[in-house]
């Protein structure tokens, strides 16, 4: 499929995940997304970057309901989704990585993917062959105990632990965060095998440069709002992205 029908496709179909003019904050009063949009299409990659405290995790946890959303809509296959808990949202397909605190140490690989399927238990030996096709480790370690772990495999255990629930949308919060750069490679070449397999990603990266090498689109987020928008390889070009964002936060040639 050529560039051009993509783009005629998706300028069509309507968004899998839509956020428009979100305005959310942690205190009362004081907002730190100020009226942000955002699209994920069936099957993409997007990602999110720009400075720190620009709102980029804020934004993903208030997808997530993690965040109350004070103006703005989110909606899920045209579904209103704005504000709903979070074990509603696993529910209708929307899976959640965090930055830190996305595993549980003290139990074991296996222990971690059950919890995964707590809302629905039947599912876990289907869901735990699936999962650990991906990631073959995870099976032959599935008995170790997850704090025991490297950086780089408990962030393959966050992941195939949102995918046991067999999300449409998954939403990751700095996922090479902390990692060697060998890691960070192999989280960038998981998330397009995850892509791979059907679920659409929102990927929120300090490391702006590789994000945007492998998203299909960007968005650049600044003071709580869109700044930039466009395809990775449109934000990785553009001068005045490369001039304000990528020059500081590119991590990786």
């Amino acid at each position: 499929m050529s560039d051009d029908t993509v783009e005629t496709t998706q300028a069509r179909a309507e968004p899998l995940l839509r956020a428009e003019n979100i305005r959310a904050g942690y205190l009362p009063g004081i907002d730190i997304l100020t009226g942000c949009n955002l699209e994920l299409y069936e099957n993409e990659v997007v990602g999110i970057i720009g400075p720190n405290g620009a709102g980029k995790s804020t934004l993903v946890k208030a997808l997530f309901g993690l965040v109350q959303i004070r103006e703005g809509t989110v909606r899920l296959r045209d579904e209103p989704i704005t504000n709903d808990k979070a074990h509603a949202l696993v529910s209708k397909g929307v899976g959640y990585v965090p930055q830190t605190g996305n595993i549980f140490p003290s139990l074991t690989i296996r222990e971690n993917l059950e919890m995964g399927v707590f809302l629905r238990p039947e599912r876990f030996s289907e869901r735990f062959d699936m999962v650990t096709e991906l990631f073959p480790l995870l099976r032959e370690r599935a008995n170790t105990r997850a704090g025991n772990l490297s950086g780089g495999e408990r962030q393959m255990v966050a992941m195939s632990r949102a995918l046991m629930m067999e999300p449409s949308v998954l939403l990751l919060d700095e996922p090479s965060a902390g990692l060697s750069p060998n890691n960070q490679s192999e989280v960038f070449r998981r998330v397009r095998e995850i892509n791979a397999t059907g679920v659409s990603i929102v990927m929120v990266e300090q490391n702006a440069r590789r994000c945007l090498q492998i998203c299909d689109r960007g968005y650049v987020l600044d003071q709580g709002a869109n700044a930039y928008t466009g395809t990775g390889d449109e934000l990785l070009n553009d001068p005045k992205v490369i001039e304000l964002y990528l020059g500081t936060l590119a991590k990786v040639d």
